[in-house]
C-alpha cells in the first residue's frame, strides 16, 4: 500500500512533527502508524485518555469505522466504561491481575455484573451508561 502523505513529512523529525499536532491527531497518528502494518487486531491502551469530549467522539467513530471497514478486532485497556459501552461487545474485568468476571457489554450496562470489583468499578463510572451500538 502507498501512503501519499508521506512526502509531507520527509526530512521532518518525528518529534518536530508531532510536537505540532493535538493530543487527538496524535492519537490518529499512533493507530495509522499502526495499520501500516495492516494487522487483524490492535491493542487500545486507554485510547482516549487526555482527550477533549469531541476529540474523544472523532477517535471512537474512526476506530468504529476501521472495525466495519477492515473487520479489525481490538483488544481495549481502560477504565472508562463510556469507551467500553460504545466499543466493546465483550468485557473482561481483571483484579490484581486476574480476571474475575467476563460480561457482554450490553449486560454490564444493565447493571447485571456478578463480582462486586465489577459492580465497584460500574458506581465509579458515572455517566457511562451510553447505549452500546
Amino acid at each position: 500500500m502507498r501512503w501519499p502523505w508521506a512526502p509531507a513529512f520527509a526530512g521532518a523529525t518525528e518529534d518536530s512533527v508531532l510536537d505540532r499536532l493535538a493530543r487527538g491527531q496524535r492519537q490518529r497518528v499512533a493507530i495509522a502508524r499502526a495499520l501500516m502494518l495492516e494487522p487483524r487486531a490492535l491493542l487500545l491502551d486507554e485510547p482516549t485518555s487526555a482527550l477533549d469530549v469531541l476529540a474523544q467522539a472523532e477517535l471512537i467513530e474512526l476506530l468504529r469505522h476501521l472495525r466495519r471497514e477492515r473487520g479489525l478486532a481490538y483488544l481495549l485497556v481502560t477504565h472508562d466504561l463510556a469507551v467500553v459501552a460504545q466499543l466493546a461487545e465483550r468485557v473482561a474485568v481483571m483484579q490484581e491481575g486476574r480476571f474475575v468476571e467476563t460480561i457482554d457489554t450490553p449486560a454490564l450496562c444493565a447493571g447485571a455484573a456478578h463480582h462486586p470489583n465489577t459492580r465497584e468499578l460500574i458506581a465509579a463510572s458515572q455517566g457511562f451508561r451510553r447505549r452500546a451500538r
